[in-house]
């Protein structure tokens, strides 16, 4: 990882994330009813509680209306949840005002293009290994997770390691 990134990571201060192909490995399952289940993974549950703990607001952008992105969010605590998210420029602009961060502390974490906009606002974007060409190359930084498979952890981690916090309550490495 460059020392951009790391420079980028370490001015942090809103995480919003994508949900589909980010906290989740992309595939929607539908039942005969036509319900949307989905599956996220337990390590970027734990991701998001730490950078939470430290004082970084977490939300998510997500294009999906499907009731299982609210339930989710409640059971980790993310308050700030946007769903059915047409334009998520708008969206993310609307909410850091509504939080009062400017761009470069903020970071996204998206996979496809409704994302594009939103990277080239924000002062951290990172993508997943599964991302188009098109939306790595617009990254300032590609996790070696895939989505739904802890690569929010890792930001997470990244995130907390460059600005020199603690995780779970384990000192940060000496230099």
């Amino acid at each position: 990882m460059g020392t951009d990134a790391l420079a980028r990571a370490r001015r942090v201060r809103l995480l919003t994330c994508d949900v589909d192909g980010v906290l989740t490995d992309g595939r929607i399952y539908v039942d005969d009813h036509g319900h949307e289940m989905k599956a996220f993974s337990a390590l970027d549950g734990v991701g998001l509680h730490l950078l939470a703990r430290a004082g970084i607001a977490v939300a998510w952008i997500t294009g999906s209306a499907a009731p299982a992105v609210m339930h989710r969010a409640r059971r980790l605590g993310v308050v700030h949840v946007i769903v059915d998210a047409s334009d998520k420029l708008t969206a993310w602009n609307g909410l850091r005002h509504k939080l009062s961060f400017a761009p470069d502390v903020c970071a996204h974490m998206g996979d496809d293009l409704p994302d594009v906009p939103v990277f080239e606002a924000c002062g951290f974007a990172v993508t997943v290994p599964h991302a188009p060409a098109t939306v790595r190359e617009r990254a300032h930084h590609v996790t070696a997770r895939d989505g739904g498979s802890g690569a929010v952890r890792e930001l997470a981690e990244l995130i907390l390691a460059a600005q020199g916090l603690p995780f779970a309550g384990v000192p940060p490495r000496a230099a």
